[in-house]
């Protein structure tokens, strides 16, 4: 009689660019990056809208984003549906951060978005949808597809429940740099818009926090005249202040931990997202980023930009269009401007090297991988890499 297969599962916080690129082209399948791009956005969406609905905190909304993004690491883009992928990863958050919602109330809430005729139909004033009337064939085939996707979440973050925000240090970081109240709503705004990319996964929070103030101030000051500062220098430092300080290497790398090469490849990414949804008004927007096309958008609108309400203010025009979903108060050619400006003067990429002892390739290709959901042997979950201490995660 054989011996059962034994292995080690490791949990990884954060994964390198080149980690990323290789696990993501391993899932992709005959995708191209741009339809797999399309199905993210889609699936971000529908998690903003269906987190909106239910009325979870942006935390919940965050981590559930985040788990998306891992899962899609580990295993085919098609062998899974996104709306699935996205109720697990929204269930799993609700477990995290103590939000707990039971997957018929998940459920209940998704129909109402994937099937507007059944919210018409309801006689609930809020339009929610009594699973009870449905076919329940339908409802618990769907529920135990969401509890199977939930155990493989729970084996890709090795049951880590561990999850940090960077919202906390958007604030921080705001009044530690002087930024004004305006500057730092901002940056919290474009941390928001971060989840829907991979970069959550790939920076600790206080980074990805740092990154999106330097964002908020290029954008306030690219291209505007810097307003003259007081005499006794009293006041928030202006946006030109701000962005000149995190683009150039400093005394704030050696005290919060970060690279300027860092900051400046979260922007590229988080302006290719503003450029991407500036370029296509056309199309639905979600609640806070403009780079979704989504078909759930959900009713809270995004705040407009302060540049927005100064340049409106002395025309009388309004950022809402026909339908009131707010417009994107970025032009695509400004951003695209802003991207060569900051090509001119950046900084060389430093090598990022995986955490723990193992080769990034020969990590997760593995039968560690392949033992993921399977009752085959026993698999160890561990919490940290392999050769990295529980204190040093």
């Amino acid at each position: 009689m054989s011996t059962p297969h034994s292995s080690s599962k490791y949990h990884h916080p954060y994964f390198t660019p080149a980690e990323v690129e290789y696990l993501s082209e391993k899932q992709r399948g005959k995708l191209s990056v741009t339809q797999e791009e399309r199905v993210r956005q889609q699936a971000c969406a529908y998690l903003e809208g269906l987190g909106s609905r239910v009325g979870f905190p942006r935390r919940t909304i965050a981590t559930a984003q985040n788990l998306y993004h891992r899962f899609h690491l580990f295993f085919p883009r098609k062998d899974f549906n996104y709306v699935d992928v996205s109720l697990a990863s929204l269930y799993v958050s609700t477990k995290m951060h103590d939000t707990l919602k039971k997957p018929r109330e998940l459920l209940a809430a998704s129909y109402a978005l994937r099937f507007p005729e059944l919210v018409a139909k309801s006689k609930h004033p809020g339009g929610e949808i009594d699973v009870d009337s449905m076919d329940q064939a339908v409802v618990e085939r769907d529920r135990q597809r969401v509890l199977a996707i939930e155990r493989l979440l729970l084996e890709t973050v090795c049951f880590n429940f561990t999850s940090r925000m960077p919202f906390p240090y958007v604030v921080k970081l705001g009044r530690a740099f002087g930024a004004s109240k305006q500057l730092t709503k901002l940056a919290w705004r474009l941390t928001i818009d971060c989840h829907r990319t991979l970069i959550p996964i790939q920076y600790p929070p206080h980074i990805v926090a740092l990154a999106n103030l330097y964002v908020a101030a290029l954008l306030s000051s690219f291209e505007q005249p810097e307003p003259p500062r007081h005499r006794d220098n009293a006041g928030p430092q202006t946006p030109h202040e701000i962005a000149a300080q995190l683009g150039t290497n400093g005394w704030w790398e050696q005290k919060y931990q970060a690279q300027v090469d860092d900051l400046e490849a979260i922007a590229h990414t988080v302006i290719d997202l503003l450029i991407q949804g500036a370029q296509s008004q056309t199309l639905n927007t979600s609640p806070r980023t403009p780079s979704s096309p989504s078909p759930h958008p959900a009713p809270s609108p995004r705040v407009p930009h302060p540049r927005a309400n100064a340049d409106n203010s002395s025309t009388g025009n309004t950022n809402a269009n026909a339908s009131g979903a707010l417009e994107v108060p970025y032009n695509a050619d400004q951003l695209i401007r802003l991207k060569i400006a900051m090509r001119q003067t950046e900084h060389s990429p430093r090598v990022r090297q995986p955490l723990g002892n193992a080769d990034p390739s020969a990590l997760y290709s593995g039968d560690d991988v392949g033992l993921l959901g399977r009752n085959e042997g026993t698999v160890r979950f561990l919490f940290g890499p392999p050769g990295v201490g529980g204190d040093e995660i």
